[in-house]
C-alpha cells in the first residue's frame, strides 16, 4: 500500500450538526477533537509507507483511532466498527457522515508498520505537542518516574512443553523454508512427535520418563541443529529465527558429555537477563522484585506533577524484565532532553538513585534527582554503634584518610567494582589497628579496617543525600511522588498496562506508547471537564482511626 499525504480538513458541517444533536454535552472524543484539533499528520508517517500501490487509509486518523481505542479498550473490530457508525468517532476523525470507514486488519497492519519503525513514540509525541500548544503541558517544573511489572502474552507452560515447541516451530520454519530437504533429513519418528501441539498430548507422570522425554527431545534438536549446519543444508536455514531460536533453548538446557546429549544441571544454566523462559516470546524474561515474580517485561513511566495543569505523560520507555530500574534513569533524563521536556526536579523511587546518577543529573541535565538514597550497608551500621564512613575524615588533596583513633592512611588505590564504576580502597595497617583503643567498635578485620570510596563528586552528592532525605522538608517535597502510583493504576484499569496483548518487546513497547497517548488524552478532557482528581483511598475502619493513634503506635 501507498500513501498519499491529505491535510487535516475541518469537521464537515453535517458531521458538526448531527453530533451537537447527539452530543448536547460532548464527549471526550468531541472534546478532544475541539481543545486540540487533528493531532497527527500524514506527512508524520510518510516513511511507513512506499511510494506506489494501492493508497491507503489516512495515517494520520489510524494513529488517533489506535488511541481512542486504548482509552476505550476496544478490539480491532469494535474499534473499526466504531469509525464507521459512532457520530463521535467521525467527529474526531473530521470524516463525513457516509464515510464507510475500513476493515479492522487495517488496524494490525498500521501496527506492524509502527511496530517496524518504532514510530510508536510518533503518537505519544504527537498528544505531547498538541498539549504543549494549547498551554497544557509544563515541563518546567516537576516530574516523576515508577516503573511497574509486564506479563507476557505468552502463556507459561513447563519445561517439557517449552522445549518441544521450541522444536515444533523450528521444524516448521523449516520446512517451509526448505519442504524438499526436510523430507529427506526428519526422520519418521518426528512426525508421529512434533507433527502437533505439545499440549494437545500428555506428558508422562513419573519423573524417570520425563526425564527420559526430555532428553528424547534434546537429542531430536541436537541432530536438526547439526542437520542445518551440515554443508548440504541450504544457507538460509541459518538465518531463520526460529532455528536460532531454537540453538539458544537447546545451548541453556542440554549438553554434551561423552558424546550424549545431557540435560545441564540448574547451577550451569545462564543467569536469568539471558535465560529463554518461552517458546513463542523470545524476549520475555523471569523477573522478581519483592514478593512479585513474572515472566515478560517492564514498563518505566515519567509524568508531570504540576497542580495548575493536568498530569501528562512525557516518557514511556520498556525493557525486559531483569533490566534494573537504575540502569534507565540515564536513558530517560536522555529522552526527555531530547524532546525538550526536562524538569527541573526529578522525583524517583530508591531503585532510580545512586551517587553516579546524582551527579550526572545535575552535570549534564541541570536536574536535582529526589529519591531515597541507600544508606551503606556494613557490620558497624547494623549494630548501630561503630563507626562509618562518615566518621572518617578524607583528605581528597593528599589522598589521605584519617580515622576516629587518631590513625592516616595514604593507603589510596582507584580501582573499579563489580559493575565497573570507578571506586576508591582504602585501607589502615595493621599495625595501627591492632592496637587502637577503640578497635572493637572500628572493625573484627585481623588485617586492618578497609574503606570503599566514591569518586569526590559523587561521594559528597550520596553524603548530601542521605542527610537531606532525613529533614521533614525533604519528606514533605518527596510526598508527590506517590502519585505516580495512581497513573500505573489507571494505566492497569484502564488499558490493560500490566500483561502485554503483544508478543515480543517491539509491539509491547508499542503498546505502552500508545497506552501513555490514551492516558493523556483521558486526562486532558478530564482537565477540561473540571473533573477533580480522586483522592487516596481511605477504608472504613481507617476512617474511624483516632487521630492521637498511628499505626506504627498501634498495638
Amino acid at each position: 500500500m501507498s500513501m498519499q499525504p491529505s491535510r487535516p480538513s475541518e469537521v464537515p458541517a453535517e458531521t458538526v450538526g448531527v453530533a451537537r444533536a447527539a452530543f448536547p454535552k460532548g464527549s471526550l472524543a468531541i472534546r478532544v477533537r475541539n481543545e486540540l484539533g487533528p493531532l497527527f499528520c500524514d506527512e508524520e508517517f510518510a516513511d511507513l509507507f512506499p511510494a506506489r500501490g494501492k493508497p491507503a487509509w489516512s495515517p494520520g486518523r489510524l494513529a488517533l483511532v489506535l488511541v481512542l481505542q486504548f482509552m476505550e479498550g476496544l478490539t480491532d473490530r469494535q474499534a473499526a466498527e466504531a469509525v464507521r457508525a459512532r457520530i463521535d468517532f467521525k467527529y474526531a476523525l473530521g470524516l463525513e457522515l457516509s464515510d464507510p470507514g475500513f476493515d479492522f486488519s487495517v488496524l494490525s497492519e498500521f501496527r506492524d508498520r509502527l511496530a517496524e519503525a518504532d514510530a510508536g513514540r510518533r503518537v505519544l509525541d504527537g498528544v505531547l505537542v498538541a498539549a504543549r500548544d494549547k498551554g497544557l503541558l509544563k515541563t518546567a517544573g516537576r516530574a516523576r518516574t515508577d516503573s511497574t511489572h509486564v506479563l507476557t502474552a505468552a502463556r507459561d507452560v513447563c519445561w517439557l512443553e517449552r522445549v518441544s515447541e521450541t522444536l515444533r516451530s523450528a521444524l516448521n520454519a523449516v520446512a517451509q523454508a526448505a519442504p524438499d530437504w526436510l523430507v529427506e533429513v526428519a526422520e519418521l519418528e518426528w512426525f508421529r512427535h512434533y507433527a502437533t501441539r505439545a499440549e494437545d498430548s500428555r506428558f508422562p507422570k513419573s519423573r524417570a520418563a520425563r526425564e527420559e522425554l526430555g532428553l528424547r527431545i534434546g537429542r531430536d534438536g541436537t541432530r536438526l541443529l547439526h542437520a542445518v549446519r551440515s554443508r548440504q543444508a541450504p544457507r538460509v536455514l541459518r538465518t531463520l529465527g526460529q532455528v536460532e531460536h531454537l540453538r539458544q533453548m537447546w545451548v541453556q538446557n542440554f549438553h554434551q558429555v561423552e558424546g550424549e546429549v545431557r540435560r545441564r544441571a540448574p547451577k550451569d544454566r545462564p543467569p536469568g537477563a539471558k535465560c529463554l523462559v518461552s517458546p513463542y516470546d523470545r524476549e520475555a524474561r523471569n523477573s522478581v522484585k519483592r514478593d512479585t515474580a513474572w515472566a515478560g517485561y517492564k514498563v518505566h513511566l515519567t509524568e508531570t506533577c504540576e497542580a495548575d495543569a493536568p498530569n501528562l505523560i512525557t516518557n514511556v520507555a520498556t525493557t525486559d524484565a531483569t533490566v534494573p530500574d537504575i540502569s534507565m534513569t540515564e536513558p530517560v533524563h536522555a529522552r526527555l532532553a531530547d524532546t525538550g521536556r526536562l524538569p527541573d526536579e526529578h522525583l524517583v523511587d530508591a531503585g532510580y538513585v545512586d551517587a553516579h546518577v546524582l551527579v550526572r543529573a545535575r552535570r549534564k541535565y541541570g536536574i536535582t534527582l529526589t529519591g531515597p538514597a541507600a544508606l551503606a550497608i556494613s557490620p558497624q551500621t547494623a549494630s548501630g554503634s561503630g563507626f562509618t564512613g562518615d566518621d572518617f575524615t578524607i583528605d581528597w588533596e593528599n589522598e589521605q584518610v584519617s580515622c576516629p583513633g587518631d590513625r592516616t592512611t595514604a593507603r589510596w588505590n582507584p580501582d573499579r567494582s563489580p559493575e565497573g564504576t570507578p571506586v576508591i580502597r582504602v585501607r589502615f595497617n595493621k599495625s595501627d589497628c591492632q592496637p587502637c583503643p577503640v578497635r572493637e567498635q572500628c572493625t573484627t578485620s585481623s588485617v586492618g579496617r578497609r574503606l570503599t570510596l566514591r569518586p569526590r563528586e559523587e561521594h559528597e552528592a550520596l553524603r548530601q543525600a542521605r542527610a537531606d532525605q532525613d529533614t521533614d522538608t525533604w519528606k514533605e517535597r518527596y510526598k508527590t511522588r506517590a502519585g505516580v502510583e495512581s497513573t500505573i493504576s489507571q494505566g492497569v484499569q484502564r488499558c490493560g498496562l500490566r500483561r502485554s496483548r503483544y508478543r515480543g518487546l517491539t509491539k509491547t513497547s508499542l503498546q505502552h506508547q500508545l497506552t501513555g497517548a490514551a492516558i493523556n488524552l483521558a486526562r486532558i478532557d478530564a482537565h477540561l471537564t473540571d473533573t477533580p482528581r480522586a483522592r487516596t483511598r481511605t477504608s472504613h475502619f481507617t476512617a474511624l482511626r483516632p487521630a492521637e493513634l498511628t499505626l506504627g503506635g498501634a498495638k
